[in-house]
């Protein structure tokens, strides 16, 4: 499964913060609202900074929070 989300925090070694935005409507009334979560993101190599718009995909558990993975720079 692959999401798009924008860096938040990239203080940690090796891990980044994402914020991920999905648009959902409500069943009954038919308003469109968003929905915000923040996934912790395994990166290699520390490449990825607050404000950059990137891809991620998931993978094995690398620790007890980090299940995903950047796969690449959209932004």
């Amino acid at each position: 499964m692959k999401m798009q989300g924008e860096v938040v925090s990239d203080k940690m070694k090796k891990t980044i913060v994402v914020k991920v935005t999905v648009k959902k409507r409500h069943l009954k009334y038919h308003k469109i609202f968003s929905v915000i979560k923040r996934y912790k993101v395994h990166d290699e190599n520390n490449e990825y900074h607050t404000g950059d718009i990137v891809e991620v995909e998931s993978t094995k558990p690398i620790s007890s929070e980090k299940k995903w993975k950047v796969t690449r720079k959209i932004k």
